[in-house]
């Protein structure tokens, strides 16, 4: 006769499973967690990037040239994503009236709720970093993302205005 190596689980084999399958399930949602944070911080840690010796709010020129550079078809695009967090894209054209060709270029984007106040915000330098400089009467799309906003947010508007320009 051929004897079976097979053994009969007994009642140590189950409590062992079940051990295991704790163990198992705590560690996914201890990384799990230690992931999102680890997104979640990576994300909030990082600063824009400033237009250097540039016309801001506050100068003559500022306000004089400020009218001329018109940002306008401003659209936005809104998706959520696995982390649960909602990421908006907002799109425009910016026109370029000064006369002018500009050289650099900071775009300020924001969601805005009821009260008038933003919700998010970044500012982004689209000039040289996206394109080398802007004629005078010629265009060029901006879009600028705004991430981690949840569904509680008051998203009411959207605004993207000229925040620093220099001249060639």
């Amino acid at each position: 006769m051929a004897t079976s190596d097979k053994q009969i689980p007994g009642p140590d084999d189950d409590s062992r499973r079940k051990l295991i399958i704790i163990v198992a399930v705590i560690a996914a949602i201890v990384i799990a967690v230690a992931f999102y944070f680890l997104m979640r911080a990576s994300g909030g840690g990082s600063t824009e990037p400033t237009l250097d010796n540039a016309m801001r709010a506050g100068s003559p020129q500022f306000s004089e040239f400020k009218s001329k550079i018109v940002v306008d078809e401003v659209e936005a695009d809104e998706a959520k994503r696995a982390l649960g967090d909602i990421v908006m894209s907002l799109h425009g054209t910016v026109r370029n009236f000064t006369g002018r060709t500009i050289n650099g270029l900071e775009i300020t984007a924001a969601v805005i709720n009821h009260q008038g106040q933003p919700v998010k915000q970044r500012t982004v330098v689209v000039i040289p970093s996206r394109q080398a400089e802007l004629e005078p009467n010629k265009t060029m799309p901006v879009q600028i993302m705004l991430e981690g906003m949840t569904d509680a947010d008051d998203r009411a508007n959207i605004r993207m205005e000229v925040t620093a320009f220099k001249f060639k």
